[in-house]
């Protein structure tokens, strides 16, 4: 078994979703208010309103399995299903220029990052919310 251990790769902020996906937020909104204005962000924001709703409902069962398994030695099932950044980069290029063909340039390009940004939380808070389900499973089986 393999333990999650908190300490390891302690420096790399890559291995810390939070603050990336705090910096990363930061620089789209920032884009967002520089290249379309106020209005054209709020717009794009409020698009999204389903997938932002729908994390919700993620984020309680994130927050439901973490504090059940607070107390509990947590086995990282994902260790070994992690993309690496080179290939996170890739598809993200990827994606880019498929969106500047089918948006209409460069403005409906970057008015997708949002919907990455929550498609990316919604992913992660996915694959933790399994591995937290995984190690219930397995400490029912122990009790």
């Amino acid at each position: 078994m393999i333990l999650l251990d908190n300490n390891t790769n302690k420096g790399n902020i890559l291995n810390k979703p939070l603050p990336l996906f705090i910096f990363t937020f930061v620089a789209i909104i920032a884009t967002y208010l520089f290249v379309l204005g106020e209005s054209k962000t709020i717009e794009i924001i409020k698009n999204e309103y389903l997938f932002i709703l729908g994390l919700i409902p993620l984020g309680f069962t994130y927050l439901y399995f973490k504090f059940k398994l607070k107390d509990f030695e947590i086995v990282d099932f994902n260790k070994n299903s992690n993309l690496s950044l080179q290939s996170t980069i890739m598809f993200f290029l990827i994606f880019q220029v498929v969106d500047y063909y089918m948006e209409d340039g460069f403005i409906g390009m970057i008015s997708q990052w949002f919907l990455y940004w929550v498609m990316g939380i919604i992913a992660l808070l996915l694959m933790q919310i399994i591995n937290y389900y995984k190690n219930y499973k397995l400490i029912q089986q122990r009790i």
